[in-house]
């Protein structure tokens, strides 16, 4: 996956088309609902272990499942989706993400193999499929060759972590995938195979708009899916009730402030810059800020619905006001790849959730929640309301 036209030899079979439909495929729809139990595997994690420590392995593990994700979005966009061998791949790793999500929750203890060992599974079967089914062009070939080989650099630091425990297997794989992340930005340069030139244009840029905005929609499906299952095992009690209202404001407003903003920063020519290889993983970097927002609003949501009144943990109060944060600064990284500019009324926003910091101690965390909704539903209508004076202000043509 790199960068570049094909030159020096035929186009591959399985490549996709130029002028083929950008849109996504249902496979693809149906790929990213394991996405909604990856999601939820991981909110429970943090819930199970909200501390410092089980918050970076959360993360560590968030990272590892999106980077499946990413990966498998540019299969989907550079090789034919509607190829049966492509589409059998894609559900081989839509297993192994499942395998990936079952083991979550003890993936830092007993089943720290079985999560390294699907992991290895989807990357050796993606690469068992495309480096031969490309063989016909090296220049195409080198770009699954050259995401093999740091897949192997990283391989021995997956596997070392599987084989230790504690500290030692949160170093080891935190390591190994911030490299898998990383060799992505500097376009994974391999000997004798050089690097991706990270200004190609590679990717179709409304193919992986797309997909972004329903990896999105999977995440704001799985924080729907948490208040709903909190309910039920609540026997319908008025405050868990409230509760779970509240948290279906939350995944009602994310949605208003990332569809209100895509809308606005996605036309024709932003999606073409989307294409190149630079913009395509910023991209990616920015929606996986979103969902880990998402993911920790989940988090905080089990709390809340299982005690909505009485006193607040520190803990619980970072994680209710932390994702709506982090969701935030994941609108304004995204806000500055595509324009290099930050919205003003999200960065206000950031600083009005840390202002409610220091009065969470009289509060209970169902009042920290709403205050949270608050910040973001003021920013909402501020940022409408804003709009709506620009579009009446605008000269309107003769």
């Amino acid at each position: 996956m790199s960068g570049g036209t094909a030159t020096g030899g035929e186009v591959p079979r399985i490549l996709r088309k130029r002028g083929a439909s950008g849109y996504p495929t249902f496979l693809e729809l149906f790929f990213d609902l394991v996405y909604i139990f990856m999601l939820s595997r991981l909110s429970q994690a943090l819930v199970d272990d909200l501390t410092p420590r089980g918050a970076v392995r959360t993360a560590v593990l968030l990272l590892a499942a999106w980077w499946v994700w990413v990966l498998t979005a540019w299969l989907t966009d550079l090789f034919n989706p509607r190829l049966p061998l492509i589409q059998a791949l894609v559900l081989v790793v839509m297993f192994g993400a499942l395998v990936m999500a079952v083991a979550v929750p003890r993936a830092f203890g007993e089943h720290g193999l079985v999560f390294v060992a699907a992991y290895f599974g989807i990357h050796l079967a993606r690469d068992a499929v495309l480096i031969p089914g490309t063989r016909v062009n090296p220049y195409i070939q080198a770009r699954s060759i050259r995401v093999f080989f740091w897949f192997l650099v990283t391989a021995g630091l997956w596997i070392a972590g599987a084989f230790t425990g504690g500290t030692a297997r949160l170093v080891l794989w935190a390591i190994a995938v911030t490299v898998d992340l990383g060799s992505a930005r500097i376009g994974w340069p391999t000997p004798r195979l050089g690097r991706t030139e990270l200004a190609s244009q590679i990717f179709t840029g409304s193919h992986l708009s797309e997909r972004h905005r329903q990896i999105l929609i999977i995440a704001l499906g799985e924080l729907v899916l948490t208040a709903g299952i909190g309910l039920s095992f609540s026997n319908l009690a008025a405050d868990r009730l409230i509760a779970c209202a509240v948290a279906f404001a939350s995944a009602v407003l994310l949605f208003q402030l990332y569809f209100a903003r895509i809308r606005k920063l996605l036309g024709p020519a932003d999606l073409a810059g989307v294409e190149r290889v630079r913009s395509s993983t910023s991209t990616s970097y920015t929606h996986l800020v979103m969902a880990g927002g998402v993911v920790v609003i989940s988090a905080g949501t089990s709390l809340i619905i299982r005690q909505p009144w009485g006193e607040s943990p520190p803990a619980w109060t970072v994680a209710i006001l932390g994702g709506p944060a982090l969701f935030l600064l994941g609108t304004c990284l995204f806000d500055y790849v595509m324009t290099d500019r930050v919205l003003w009324t999200r960065v206000v926003a950031l600083l009005g959730l840390g202002a409610i910091g220091p009065a969470t101690p009289l509060l209970p965390p169902l009042g920290i929640m709403i205050l949270a909704n608050l910040v973001l539903l003021v920013t909402l209508v501020a940022e409408l309301a804003i709009n709506r004076r620009r579009t009446t202000d605008s000269p309107q043509p003769a």
